[in-house]
């Protein structure tokens, strides 16, 4: 088991910067493949991006390339999402995911979620 709690939403104007962490415990949790996953109301979940076991492989929507980052720091069992150049449409609940798979996060599939926090950009 895997429990994960995120931490660091909230609202932003537009062009701003957001970093969302996500602290995770249980026995598997520095073992997993970690990612971040957003849901707009109206809309379906969506994959943002995804950081391998070791943190060497990362993967990313094309929607947020080049302004998100994720990063992990598997001695604090820490996962970090930084945001930048935030957009209206970045608006969602993101939510952290774990998975023993890293082709599985990026087909937005997970094992284990948060609860989300929720992200509202204004323009």
């Amino acid at each position: 088991q895997v429990q994960l709690v995120e931490s660091g939403g909230g609202l932003v104007q537009a062009g701003g910067s957001l970093r969302l962490s996500c602290a995770a415990s249980g026995g598997a949790a520095s073992g997993v493949s970690m990612g971040w996953f957003r849901q707009a109301p109206g809309k379906e979940r969506e994959f943002v991006a995804v950081i391998s076991q070791s943190g060497r492989d990362t993967g990313y929507a094309d929607s947020v390339k080049g302004r998100f980052t994720i990063s992990r720091d598997n001695a604090k069992n820490m996962v970090y999402l930084l945001m930048n150049n935030l957009k209206p449409d970045d608006t969602a609940v993101y939510y952290c995911a774990a998975c023993g798979n890293f082709g599985r996060l990026l087909r937005s599939e997970y094992d284990y979620r948060g609860q989300g926090t929720q992200v509202t950009v204004s323009s």
